[in-house]
C-alpha cells in the first residue's frame, strides 16, 4: 500500500482538504492572518511613539521646561492603549474561499464583511513593502469593476499569497469565460 500518494490524500472522509470535523459543507472555513502581522505592527508602535515620546521629551524639555517635559509621556499612554488594541484588530482579520467567492471579514467596533465573487475579479497582485519583506510578509490585493471594492489581505506568509493569487486568478479565469 503507497502512502502519501492517492487521489484522496487532500481530502479527508469525505471532506475537502482544510474543512474542520463537524463542520458543514456550506459553512465557509475561515483562515486567520499568521502572527507576523502582529508581531510587525506592534514593533512599529513602539519604534515610532517610542521615537515620538524622546522627541517630544525633549523639545518640551528644552523650550518649554523640565515641568512640561512630563507631557512626553502621553505617547506612552498611547503605547499602552494601542497594543492591546492592534491584537483585537489582527484577530478580527480572516478569509475564507468559498466555490464561488472569497470572503473577507475584519473590524472590531465596525465589523465589515467583503464577499467577492470569482467572475468580477480583474487582476490579483501580491504585493510587499520593504518592512513587509523584513518581517517575510506579503499582501494580496484584489482588484474588481466596482471602484468601492477595498478587497485586500494583508500580513500572508509570501507562498500562501502566491498560492492564493494563484488559485483566484485561476478561478476569475474559469468563471469570467462566460461573461
Amino acid at each position: 500500500m503507497e502512502t502519501g500518494t492517492s487521489e484522496n490524500a487532500g481530502q479527508t472522509a469525505g471532506r475537502p482538504a482544510g474543512r474542520a470535523a463537524g463542520v458543514p459543507a456550506d459553512e465557509p472555513v475561515w483562515i486567520a492572518l499568521p502572527p507576523g502581522l502582529l508581531r510587525m505592527r506592534r514593533l512599529l508602535l513602539v519604534v515610532w511613539l517610542g521615537l515620538l515620546t524622546l522627541a517630544t521629551g525633549l523639545l518640551l524639555g528644552l523650550f518649554a521646561g523640565p515641568v512640561w517635559a512630563a507631557f512626553a509621556l502621553l505617547p506612552l499612554a498611547a503605547l499602552l492603549w494601542g497594543w492591546p488594541m492592534l491584537g483585537r484588530n489582527w484577530r478580527s482579520w480572516r478569509y475564507a474561499e468559498r466555490a464561488d467567492d472569497l470572503l473577507i471579514s475584519r473590524g472590531v467596533l465596525w465589523h465589515e464583511e467583503t464577499v467577492v465573487p470569482y467572475g468580477r475579479m480583474q487582476l490579483v497582485e501580491v504585493t510587499s513593502g520593504p518592512v513587509e519583506r523584513h518581517f517575510g510578509l506579503a499582501s494580496v490585493q484584489l482588484h474588481t469593476a466596482a471602484a468601492a471594492t477595498d478587497a485586500r489581505i494583508p500580513g500572508l506568509v509570501p507562498a500562501e499569497a502566491e498560492r492564493l493569487r494563484d488559485r483566484l486568478t485561476e478561478l476569475g479565469e474559469a468563471r469570467s469565460a462566460g461573461l
